[in-house]
């Protein structure tokens, strides 16, 4: 790993797509999730996101880092939550924790990345990334909003054909592979694992939350060359 005085602490972090690829773009890691993640590859706090956060506030110990990346669970109003199944009455009640986690990370002063999927989160879509952009096998479009820094907004690529599976009652065939859900086409653990980048987890459910490391390797260079220019 890259020596560094770069240190991102990955809030929700689940099984470390976000991590890894900040890793790979030269910072230290430090995760963080309610869940027990034996899979994640970096030290990591076992606990809830926000009391953690603002621990950190708290204590001052949240100086250690240089960016915070976050990705909030607001299952509420993903595309698949207002869209499939509220059309079929499926769901239920449904986290929205964007707001709260902004609220904290406003309040430390630093750079932050708040990421959701596609859908109707409250976030700005500062950038927009997708497979396509990277050469990989899912789509898997994710929003960023950056809080405290910018960055240029890169060209989303025309993609090159459809998502395995089926959809609406059609069988396609296609380029990319569905690494969500079971059954339809959906992509095995193997297929996910090469399509993404991950290879250290084979949990199908941390794999179908996962956002390929090439998303947050994009990011955390755009950041440090950004910090670069200005230290310039």
């Amino acid at each position: 790993m890259t020596t560094t005085t770069s240190r991102v602490l990955d809030l929700f972090s689940c099984s470390g797509g976000a991590g890894k690829g900040y890793e790979d773009a030269g910072f230290d890691v430090d995760g963080c999730d309610i869940a027990d993640r034996p899979n994640y590859p970096f030290p990591y706090h076992r606990g809830d996101a926000l009391e953690y956060l603002a621990d950190l506030i708290t204590t001052g110990e949240i100086a250690r880092y240089s960016l915070i990346h976050a990705s909030p669970p607001c299952q509420a109003k993903t595309s698949l939550t207002i869209g499939t199944n509220r059309s079929r009455g499926w769901g239920g009640t449904h986290e929205d924790l964007v707001a709260p986690t902004r609220e904290l990370l406003d309040a430390t002063g630093l750079p932050y990345v708040i990421e959701q999927p596609n859908g109707r989160a409250e976030i700005r879509k500062d950038v927009s990334l997708c497979g396509e952009m990277f050469g990989l096998g899912v789509l898997r479009h994710r929003n960023f909003e950056l809080g405290r820094w910018a960055t240029r907004r890169p060209a989303h690529p025309k993609h090159r054909g459809y998502v395995r599976g089926h959809r609406h009652g059609v069988r396609r065939e296609g380029c990319y592979v569905a690494a969500y859900g079971k059954g339809g086409g959906k992509a095995t653990v193997p297929e996910m694992q090469s399509a993404m980048g991950i290879t250290w987890t084979d949990v199908r459910e941390e794999l179908t939350e996962a956002i390929p490391p090439a998303y947050t390797r994009w990011i955390g260079t755009s950041f440090l060359t950004c910090r670069q220019e200005v230290i310039v």
